[in-house]
């Protein structure tokens, strides 16, 4: 996705943080709006259990897991060092118990635990991991465990995180807001409460995911939604809890102070017509496949212009999705994004006879 740092000079820059690496990112439109090392290679921690959660949320999408299915917790799972959320050999767990433990708790006991149950054995899921961040467009990942236990095999990127985080909440969305605002669980009679700071400190975060160890530093990956926009802040080896969500707040109140998402068109929407040559129809709109925000400067709305790059001549048959053109969006004459036009419609083609007069134009042209 397109940075934004550099397009409005007269907006404050980023604010200064005393981490390793952060990025914010807009939810809607995927614009990263700022960053300080985003590609640079780091150990994830217990942020690798958003990874754990989105592979057991497809699993029960899928109907490979239940809710109230019970798995068994192995030597392994109980025996995983760590933050835990206490379960037990002899003592029968749901998944929905040991999401909860995962998300809120943290629990590597958890983790290993579903990893388990979704591939049958945590070496099996890794690999499943790895092919989802493939999927996703995470190309500086690699998982080695389910947990983040460290492992030099085992590393990420500020930019990947966002990536992920992004894909989970648009991927599952209920899941995401029954369980990543919870502050607290209480399991096998011993409370715990989520370690994400901003949960407490700001109504409008509603998740994600801390991490720590002592390589990796405080680690924070929080989202926040005011109004219509959402945004997702990564924050990467802090020197303290207080400081993770200090900074993460910073971050998150630059975005929404000096930067706006706007719903250009909606999905499907009609945003031109264009000419079909040698079809039943003369005509096919143009749409776009999906819902297209644009996040700029505040102060940069009213600068930005839209052009039609159309694919001319366009001649049928046209199939229904199929790319027939762009529309590219400029400020101050730099392009600042491109979205693909698609037919909203199939255009079959014309009869001989139908065809004839086209034929003849397009030879004049």
């Amino acid at each position: 996705m397109l940075p934004l740092s550099g397009l409005a000079a007269q907006i404050a820059p980023p604010p200064a943080l005393a981490v390793k690496a952060y990025l914010l990112r807009d939810f809607n439109s995927g614009n990263i709006i700022a960053s300080y090392q985003k590609d640079e290679r780091v150990e994830p921690a217990s942020l690798t259990k958003i990874m754990t959660a989105y592979l057991a949320f497809d699993a029960i999408k899928h109907g490979h897991l239940k809710l109230d299915q019970i798995l068994p917790v192995s030597e392994k799972a109980w025996k995983t060092e760590g933050s835990k959320m206490f379960i037990e050999p002899n003592k029968p767990v749901t998944v929905d118990e040991l999401l909860h433990g995962m998300i809120i708790q943290s629990g590597n006991d958890a983790s290993v635990t579903l990893a388990i149950g979704v591939a049958g054995s945590e070496e099996q899921f890794a690999d499943m991991m790895n092919k989802q961040a493939a999927k996703l467009g995470m190309t500086n990942t690699h998982y080695m465990n389910a947990t983040g236990l460290p492992d030099q095999n085992h590393y990420t990127t500020a930019n990947d995180l966002a990536i992920l985080a992004n894909a989970l909440i648009r991927d599952f969305p209920q899941e995401y807001q029954r369980l990543y605002s919870v502050k607290e669980y209480t399991y096998n009679k011993i409370t715990q409460p989520n370690r994400n700071r901003l949960l407490w400190l700001d109504a409008s975060v509603d998740g994600m995911k801390t991490g720590h160890t002592n390589s990796a530093g405080y680690c924070l990956i929080a989202s926040s939604k005011r109004d219509h926009s959402r945004l997702i802040s990564v924050v990467l080896g802090a020197a303290s809890e207080a400081m993770r969500a200090t900074e993460s707040q910073k971050l998150l109140n630059y975005g929404f102070q000096f930067y706006e998402s706007t719903l250009v068109y909606k999905q499907a929407q009609t945003i031109n017509t264009l000419r079909v040559y040698k079809g039943q129809s003369k005509t096919v709109a143009g749409t776009v496949t999906k819902d297209f925000y644009l996040t700029l400067p505040k102060s940069d709305y009213a600068r930005v212009k839209a052009s039609m790059i159309s694919q001319q001549p366009l001649i049928a048959p046209i199939k229904a999705g199929q790319e027939i053109g762009k529309v590219r969006f400029t400020l101050d004459g730099k392009t600042i994004s491109e979205q693909k036009l698609v037919a909203a419609t199939a255009v079959d083609e014309a009869g001989f006879f139908g065809r004839i007069p086209d034929s003849i134009r397009l030879l004049l042209q």
